[in-house]
């Protein structure tokens, strides 16, 4: 329980803490930079799991008789 608690105080922290420095114009742009490349990282890993489980699905080419 007390884990729980210092990972809630933490979020909490470091919200704030993102809140007050995206008011600055770098700040910000650099929040937008790490944004972008976050949104191409989960991209790039969803675009792999569906590239490798279209590998694994059979296709439906060989007969199962």
């Amino acid at each position: 329980m007390k884990q729980l608690f210092f990972v809630a105080v933490g979020v909490v922290i470091g919200f704030l803490a993102a809140q007050r420095v995206s008011r600055t114009p770098s700040a910000a742009h650099l929040l937008a930079q790490v944004d972008a490349r976050a949104k191409a990282f989960t991209g790039a890993v969803a675009d792999g799991y569906r590239s490798r489980e279209a590998e694994l699905r059979p296709t439906g080419d060989t007969a199962a008789d």
